[in-house]
């Protein structure tokens, strides 16, 4: 890892009312870029609160919002990010066939409306760069305008929280290895 990791005992007032913020938080712990952040306590307040809104308060359940989180990670090839969402996935009922596809950067069979929409949506927003019309215009259908922003939002969210692992080379828990190659 490239930083030091503050501990709570070495954090100033406002890193620490941010990481006790995060803690008595949904996650019940504060997230592993967060810790990074805290040498921006103000950012670090803010992004955690976004986090915390898109992971908890979308209209989607894990099993879908895990697909645009799954393919951000991905995206980014964001080891630590795909270990630790990868899990969440599983956990929230996602098939591991569409997990793997992802992982290998095939398109996955779905066989629900919505998860095929958040995975076109995340892929062109990534690769494209944006929606074609015909993509907009299925989304919003399929998944309202809402939904559609909250996409947009994990996307987002989860390329900073990417960006901010790899950059800080954030190492995966000790006896794991990636599967991303």
């Amino acid at each position: 890892m490239r930083i030091k990791l503050l501990s709570p005992g070495e954090m100033s007032a406002e890193q620490k009312q941010t990481y006790d913020e995060a803690i008595a938080g949904k996650r019940g712990s504060a997230p592993p870029p967060m810790m990074a952040w805290l040498n921006s306590p103000d950012m670090a307040r803010h992004a955690t609160r976004l986090g915390e809104t898109v992971r908890f308060n979308t209209i989607f359940p894990p099993k879908l919002s895990e697909i645009a989180i799954l393919v951000t990670a991905r995206h980014w090839g964001s080891h630590y990010e795909w270990f630790a969402h990868k899990r969440l996935a599983l956990k929230g009922g996602m098939d591991p066939k569409i997990i793997d596809a992802i992982r290998d950067r095939r398109t996955p069979d779905f066989d629900d409306p919505q998860a095929q929409t958040i995975y076109d949506v995340a892929k062109s927003l990534h690769e494209g760069h944006g929606l074609a019309q015909s993509l907009y215009d299925e989304a919003v259908k399929v998944l309202t305008l809402r939904g559609l922003v909250e996409v947009i939002g994990l996307c987002g969210y989860y390329t900073m929280v990417s960006m901010t692992l790899n950059t800080f080379q954030f190492g995966l828990p000790d006896g794991q290895v990636s599967e991303l190659a």
